[in-house]
């Protein structure tokens, strides 16, 4: 099976189980989605959507985080991790927002990564889920799983993501990065699945005959 029929058995599949995947991450503006996102960085989405209600009832926009300071941001998302780090990230690119884009998201790769804590995988995902453009962001669940259904070779998150552009079609980004994620926490694990022992499609299909375990490379 070569990887456009692979990739045909994948949308099919992940169409059937999730046929309007929900966007993992709790929010109500683009902003609030920026600031969720950063917040997931090395934290589950539960975690951050436990979060996120207090720190936006106190601050839903750049102004009101500035405001709220890195102190007291710091004190609310402390049980996401990294909290540091993310607090100076948070006070920080709000306070860029007011004074180069009137308050607003930017709507662009190279501008939101030039925000303070806004990687590439970040930006795909504002852009993606937030604005609507098309993207394939690629965190842990992807990256796993582009490997187990041999769609990509690749060590590195940003190569497995050039590939899986390649093979799926642009219309099919935004929904596919999303049902793959869904599909990786509910039935193909890191720990729970090696390759060999998943029961539903598309991994039933995809590694039917494989007797030995797929080891992914970590990036």
């Amino acid at each position: 099976m070569n990887k456009s029929e692979r990739a045909l058995v994948i949308t099919k599949s992940l169409n059937e189980l999730y046929p309007n995947p929900p966007i993992p991450l709790n929010h109500d503006s683009i902003f609030t989605l920026l600031i969720a996102v950063i917040l997931s960085a090395q934290c589950t989405d539960k975690r951050v959507n436990q979060i996120t209600p207090l720190l936006f009832r106190k601050a839903d926009n750049p102004k009101s985080m500035i405001n709220l300071g890195v102190k007291e941001i710091r004190s609310i998302i402390r049980p996401c991790g990294l909290s540091p780090k993310k607090s100076e990230s948070i006070y920080n690119l709000s306070k860029i927002l007011i004074k180069k884009y009137d308050g607003n998201v930017p709507e662009s790769f190279e501008d939101l990564e030039s925000l303070p804590g806004v990687g590439h995988k970040t930006a795909s995902v504002v852009m993606s889920q937030g604005f609507g453009h098309p993207a394939f962001p690629v965190d842990t669940h992807v990256h796993r799983l582009a490997q187990r259904w041999k769609l990509t070779n690749g060590k590195s998150v940003l190569q497995t993501e050039k590939d899986l552009k390649r093979i799926f079609p642009e219309s099919d980004w935004n929904r596919l990065h999303i049902q793959i994620i869904l599909y990786g926490r509910e039935f193909c694990t890191a720990r729970g699945c090696n390759g060999t022992s998943c029961r539903e499609k598309p991994c039933l299909v995809l590694n039917a005959n494989r007797k030995r375990p797929i080891k992914t490379k970590k990036q």
